[in-house]
């Protein structure tokens, strides 16, 4: 062998390397030391509870056996990506009972939105926007470097993440769903498509003020097929839909297209961020096609119809609630629970069951619904184009 062929091998075998090394780089997981949660019912583990009327039975029922201020028999998809991730299940920010935040905090709130809505606790509304879960996070965030500046001996310290760990921590975000009902609601009385191009400039604000406070990996959901909730639909709201148009799954369209709409520019607006924010991560995850996956295939998954609801009574347009009753034409109604919610996509007719939120977990998780199609574990690089 000559000595520019030797050479030459040499060099190819360094670049063999540096490629190997590149790659096993690029294929190193996240270690994420942390995760915060933004959102909505779908993934409060007890905001609503603790500041309000906590759950009451059979909520909670499959996994946890008790009610735990979940709106599920059980785990929410969040709790499945917390597991995933090895973390514990998140605490509520304001659950102040047995709560340790090392690892995390979950600022999600039921009944919350992007944006403010005119409306009482009473009336279906919350205090906890996402703007004031973000001011919560800095609150948060503010204290606990208190703590750590006090010195070793602060017994507090280890209940809090540290104070580098922000920067390095993922920041999930599922919110939207409440806010396209409202506009939902407002159809014909104003302009749904500027009020959801607002809505998803007021998220991105809210976006800029983490990455502010240091965050730099963002996990975003898209908003689900509302349309498909079982309540949406005709047969459970007889009295007040009539004339709609229904695709095959027997799902709302017209509510269906708003979520559809609300996406298309959430997207838009998180490629402008990633042009903003270069060094960040912002990756969106399409749970719109996750979920109605689901609903297309109920039987096929093992599921009954996706229209079929658990727990509640919901018939004639009459809406009894799972852990409630009601005087319904002189009958008091007190419904129940289905005798295995495992076999339901539905547990109340607006929220998913644990097996269908597992379901759904299981498909995201790896990347599939992503964009890019990273899996979570490796969802830190950042993601200009």
């Amino acid at each position: 062998m000559g000595y520019h062929t030797q050479f030459l091998a040499v060099i190819l075998f360094l670049w063999f390397l540096s490629m190997r090394a590149e790659e096993m780089k690029s294929s190193k997981s996240c270690d994420f030391p942390a995760i915060f949660n933004f959102g909505d019912s779908n993934s409060d583990t007890g905001c609503m509870a603790a500041a309000f009327y906590p759950e009451v039975s059979p909520y909670g029922h499959t996994f946890f056996h008790e009610p735990v201020g979940r709106a599920s028999d059980g785990r929410l998809i969040i709790d499945f990506i917390a597991k995933h991730l090895g973390f514990p299940y998140l605490s509520a920010y304001i659950n102040s009972i047995g709560t340790s935040y090392r690892e995390g905090a979950n600022f999600a709130a039921g009944s919350s939105t992007i944006m403010r809505q005119n409306r009482t606790v009473f009336e279906g509304g919350t205090p906890f926007t996402l703007e004031i879960q973000i001011q919560q996070f800095n609150q948060f965030k503010a204290r606990t470097r208190k703590f750590f500046h006090q010195g070793k001996k602060n017994s507090y310290r280890r209940h809090f993440p540290r104070p580098e760990d922000f920067a390095k921590a993922i920041y999930t975000f599922d919110i939207g769903q409440n806010d396209i009902a409202a506009a939902i609601n407002k159809v014909g009385m104003e302009d749904s498509h500027v009020a959801i191009s607002g809505i998803v400039e007021y998220f991105a604000n809210q976006v800029q003020s983490l990455y502010g406070l240091g965050g730099r990996t963002f996990w975003i959901h898209n908003t689900g097929p509302i349309g498909c909730l079982p309540v949406a639909m005709p047969m459970h709201n007889a009295k007040n839909q009539t004339n709609v148009t229904l695709d095959q799954n027997g799902c709302v369209n017209y509510q269906n297209d708003m979520a559809k709409e609300f996406n298309k520019k959430l997207m838009k607006i998180v490629v402008k961020l990633r042009a903003q924010l270069p060094d960040a991560s912002i990756i969106y995850v399409d749970m719109f096609s996750a979920k109605y996956e689901l609903i297309s295939n109920a039987n096929k998954e093992g599921f009954v119809e996706a229209s079929n609801i658990c727990c509640g009574y919901h018939e004639d347009g009459y809406h009894v609630y799972c852990g409630n009753k009601a005087m319904i034409n002189g009958k008091e109604i007190v419904p129940g629970s289905c005798e295995d919610p495992s076999k339901y996509i539905s547990w109340d007719g607006v929220h998913y069951t644990e097996a269908a939120n597992r379901w759904i977990a299981n498909r995201i998780l790896n990347g599939s619904f992503s964009d890019p199609p990273l899996p979570i574990t490796h969802s830190c690089r950042p993601t200009t184009r």
